[in-house]
């Protein structure tokens, strides 16, 4: 059994075998500037904020979920119109979860031309979401009548929760109405009709495309692979935003923790995933128990050495950190290869599920293949 400077107190272990990154390594482990895209893209030279970006992500990763027959859903597009609409929520706060404080509220709609409007449109959610009870606003990042939203509206960050004002629900949603019934967004004129529904304005669909097209240069999302290593990274990317709780997280998703992580954090006050927690989950989604400790997940499936170096590596394949990267035992974090030197993971306290590049931790250890 390792000292509590490796990650895995002794006491914990025999409790419920958890899994966090020591402090020893918090400095190391610091976040790139890479942003929570997948594709190595920095978000300051994307001018969005990062926890936008992940919303972004996070919204087309589920597409399929809910439009089976999309095509070419990416993140540049739910950027392109959030640009526009809000410009990714400037000026606001977005929590660790992707609720955004103050809440973004449009012009009134009464008709009276203020903010462009000159058709009335009456109140439909009893103010719930814009405070108007007489007449509707748009609301949130995206800027969706609540009416339509509660037709397109879905719970991207699974919390339980659907509002038009939180990242991963608003773009989520924007996904699947841009979607329609199976529009694919990789072809030109598709991707304008797909935008002129979401505002009847040539002049709008312009302002659109040319953001889209300036973030597309700047790279394209991972390539999410079918079958059950796409169900994993789908499920993991999901996750995105929630924060880091010592000893959270089950088959079922994320969850209150236990007590105490070598930097002090009580994970029975945190609703959430640990490292080992998130790989739990997302390989419980394509029906793959894996065990509950990093170390212990180690031995499942096929050992891939640190030896091999990240290029044997494959999206979907777990990736592991050691003090010994022969020895599973010392293995302290674990996360899910995403491709392009990218994992999704949940790195430490304080820290939300996000996705790092694999060199952001320094004691790579290798990988497992289960799929």
């Amino acid at each position: 059994m390792k000292k509590a400077k490796m990650g895995c107190l002794a006491l914990l272990l025999l409790a419920a075998a958890v899994c966090c990154t020591g402090p020893v390594l918090l400095a190391a482990a610091a976040r790139s500037r890479t942003s929570p895209d997948g594709a190595g893209i920095d978000a300051a030279a994307a001018g969005i904020p990062p926890r936008m970006l992940a919303a972004y992500l996070t919204g087309a990763s589920q597409i399929n979920l809910y439009v089976p027959d999309c095509k070419e859903m990416r993140w540049q597009v739910l950027a392109g119109i959030a640009r526009v609409e809000s410009n990714h929520a400037a000026g606001r706060t977005i929590g660790a979860g992707g609720d955004i404080t103050p809440v973004i509220t449009g012009p009134r709609l009464d008709g009276s031309g203020a903010g462009g409007n000159t058709t009335a449109i009456r109140d439909t959610d009893n103010g719930q979401w814009d405070g108007d009870t007489e007449y509707e606003r748009a609301v949130g990042p995206f800027q969706f009548l609540p009416e339509t939203f509660r037709a397109y509206g879905k719970d991207g960050n699974r919390d339980g929760v659907t509002s038009p004002h939180n990242a991963d629900d608003a773009a989520t949603a924007a996904a699947v109405y841009l979607c329609g019934n199976g529009r694919n967004l990789g072809d030109r004129e598709q991707l304008r009709a797909a935008i002129h529904t979401y505002n009847r304005s040539w002049a709008y669909v312009d302002d659109v495309v040319s953001g889209i097209d300036r973030y597309d240069a700047l790279g394209r999302n991972p390539q999410i692979p079918s079958g059950n290593a796409g169900a994993v990274i789908q499920a993991a990317l999901a996750q995105q935003g929630l924060p880091y709780s010592w000893g959270g997280g089950n088959a079922r998703g994320p969850s209150t923790g236990i007590c105490c992580s070598p930097g002090g954090q009580d994970g029975r006050t945190v609703n959430g995933f640990d490292c080992s927690g998130l790989t739990l989950f997302a390989y419980a989604q394509a029906g793959i128990n894996l065990p509950r400790t990093a170390a212990a997940q180690a031995g499942a499936g096929r050992r891939i050495p640190a030896s091999a170096g990240v290029a044997a590596l494959l999206p979907g394949d777990l990736v592991f950190y050691g003090y010994s990267p022969t020895n599973d035992s010392t293995i302290h974090h674990v996360g899910i290869y995403l491709g392009d030197g990218q994992m999704i993971n949940a790195p430490r306290p304080g820290k939300p599920v996000r996705v790092d590049p694999v060199t952001a931790l320094p004691d790579y250890a290798g990988g497992a293949r289960l799929l």
